[in-house]
């Protein structure tokens, strides 16, 4: 497992700085690649932030309230490597024969 640090992105428009309304997660919870892991409220909108990688939260940055800019660090995740087979882009070929001497057959995933 590495420790993977997310930085809060460019929310668009030019928007450097948003305010942390609440956390979706906490320390300790599994959380999925695009899941939403806070809220912030830029000068425009209230913006769910999405989580770049799987893992479990190891440490959250920010207060609710307070305000960050881009590219602060916004929480910490301990990343997990999917298991073989899974998260595969399309066209990526895929093992499916045992080893029994035989060729590997392949197979494209169609993701």
């Amino acid at each position: 497992m590495s420790v993977r640090t997310f930085l809060l992105p460019d929310l668009g428009e030019g928007l450097t700085e948003a305010e942390l309304v609440t956390w979706l997660v906490a320390v300790g919870d599994e959380i999925l690649v695009d899941q939403p892991v806070a809220e912030v409220e830029t000068a425009k909108s209230l913006v769910e932030v999405p989580s770049p990688f799987a893992g479990t939260v190891a440490q959250l940055h920010g207060k609710r309230g307070r305000r960050s800019t881009s590219g602060a660090p916004s929480f910490q995740c301990h990343r997990r490597r999917p298991p073989p087979g899974r998260n595969l882009l399309p066209g990526t070929a895929i093992p499916t024969a045992k080893r029994t001497g035989r060729r590997k057959k392949q197979v494209r995933a169609m993701c």
